[in-house]
């Protein structure tokens, strides 16, 4: 009972109903929408969407009234909130009165509640209709129809970003012939196929979704890009970094495992070393002053640091690089003094976190050459982590595999070279050999962990797979460094967000804007 309660019947139920009875009572009160205005729709955590954060900032930058509706919880990128035409509208709650109730109560309510505080944002906490609603799927339900509605009675040309396929989320739990799945499927396809336009984040996505679905409305292909200030981390932001996270890095597990730190001159992966000790590369016995201090340097005795960032759901399986660790271990010992330590840093929240982190506990019981640490990192200091690390992991698997995971963006953007898992339109993003590994087993990614990191910092292997990164950061270099030729080197040239955001949104945004204005 409780899967019925909790799936998408009263959702759609919920929304049909509620968006019915707003229609007849407010369809002869219609605004004209406002030029050079938008508002930005995430169902859910505003500060953990960056693809939405960059869409508001470049909206804002281009002199649009710019409404990012989502609900709080981390914070926003900096650079978000300095600017001036940016409103952060955020969705309340469900009142705490309800809390108390039993699940068979409380879901229609809140459901409910959440029809009634999307409705109320985009017709009432908006002075004005935007020009355009730019909508985050998935979630579909309810957010689909809302705006399909919003737009059809104020005049709003809705954008639909599609990061993934709602239904197919939905089938990771309940089985892909489940009459949910059925109903969730043609609700998206539904109030999906008419848009004034359609953002995809793959050619794959927009593929299968202009000929499966028929989609109406103007369909363009916009790769996630990492912002500008994502870049290979200095050696004093890097310095920097480590001394914030001392805290994390001082448990009995790791103080005993990483090399021996005096802060501030000194962390586990960086020192600052006396100029006079240059030949022999000391670091400073204690926190004395001097004069004669150079700038922090990476450490040679540093463990390689490893990157993963995961959501934790089923769609990510992170007992992949447990295995791996688990199997790096294994030829660490037997290649003792080859192979360095590894530190693995795993970033993100959901579901599975402590089961796994428990996991990880009893493993490092045994471990002598690894560590597993999850962290929760400020929007600011994520790109630093990434622009630290020496190698990172990508576990995405895709439920529709259709989209691309936005971490391996994130982590070319910072010059980090991946291992990534392999699905079925990951060769758009991560080219063999040039960029990263693509591997399909533990055993494949542990043999790609012992390739890469054997005779670390110096690993050949892995400079190579970071250089032709950095390289492909250069529009002269790009096309030619991935590999590829013609329309689709073109396409592929690795550039900022903001410059591909401008090639791809602003024909989109300002079409027929002379004859409307």
């Amino acid at each position: 009972m409780s899967d019925v309660l909790h799936g998408p019947v009263p959702q759609l139920l919920a929304t049909l109903v509620f968006v019915w009875v707003v229609w007849c009572l407010l369809k002869n009160d219609v605004r004209k929408p406002v030029l050079r205005s938008v508002a930005i729709l995430v169902l859910g955590d505003v500060g953990r969407s960056p693809r939405m954060m960059y869409h508001a900032e470049s909206f804002t930058k281009h002199g649009f009234e710019t409404y990012l509706i989502g609900y709080e919880g981390a914070r926003p990128i900096p650079s978000l909130l300095s600017l001036p035409h940016i409103h952060l509208t955020y969705l309340p709650g469900p009142p705490s009165l309800l809390l108390g109730f039993p699940f068979i109560v409380l879901a229609p309510f809140k459901v409910l509640h959440q029809v009634i505080s999307i409705l109320h944002a985009l017709l009432g906490r908006i002075p004005h209709p935007p020009e355009f609603i730019l909508v985050q799927n998935p979630p579909s339900i309810p957010t689909l129809a809302l705006v399909w509605f919003v737009g059809q009675w104020q005049g709003s040309k809705v954008i639909i970003d599609w990061h993934n396929l709602g239904y197919s989320i939905l089938a990771l739990k309940l089985g892909k012939s489940h009459p949910f799945v059925r109903l969730a499927r043609k609700f998206e396809v539904t109030f999906g196929r008419h848009a004034y336009a359609h953002l995809f984040v793959t050619r794959a996505m927009h593929d299968h979704l202009s000929k499966e679905w028929q989609l109406i409305g103007h369909k363009v292909v916009l790769h996630d890009r990492p912002p500008a200030h994502f870049h290979r981390a200095s050696e004093f932001e890097t310095h920097e970094l480590f001394l914030h996270l001392v805290p994390s890095l001082s448990t009995p597990s790791l103080t005993s495992f990483l090399p021996p730190s005096t802060p501030p001159y000194s962390t586990p992966f960086t020192h600052v070393t006396d100029v006079t000790e240059s030949s022999s590369i000391k670091s400073l016995p204690s926190p004395a002053p001097s004069p004669t201090l150079n700038m922090p340097s990476l450490r040679p005795d540093r463990p390689a640091l490893l990157v993963s960032s995961t959501s934790w759901t089923p769609d990510e399986d992170f007992s992949i690089l447990l295995a791996a660790l688990s199997a790096y271990e294994k030829r660490a010992r037997e290649r003792r003094g080859e192979l360095p330590k590894v530190l693995a840093i795993v970033t993100g929240r959901g579901p599975l976190k402590e089961r796994y982190m428990n996991e990880v506990g009893k493993l490092q019981e045994e471990w002598e050459w690894v560590r597993c640490l999850s962290l929760w990192l400020e929007a600011e200091d994520y790109p630093v982590l990434l622009g630290s690390a020496d190698l990172g992991v990508s576990l995405h698997s895709s439920s529709s595999a259709l989209d691309l995971p936005m971490k391996i963006v994130d982590m070319f953007g910072c010059g980090l070279p991946v291992c990534a898992l392999d699905f079925a339109c990951l060769h758009e993003l991560v080219k063999e050999s040039t960029n990263g590994l693509i591997f399909k087993d533990v055993a494949q990614l542990a043999d790609q962990l012992e390739t890469l990191l054997t005779s670390f910092p110096s690993s050949e292997a892995l400079n190579s797979l970071r250089s032709s990164i950095m390289k492909s950061s250069d529009p002269s270099h790009a096309a030619r460094d991935l590999g590829l030729t013609g329309s689709e080197g073109e396409h592929w040239e690795w550039n900022s967000w903001a410059e591909n955001w401008d090639k791809v949104m602003m024909p989109l945004i300002l079409r027929d804007i002379q004859g409307r204005s």
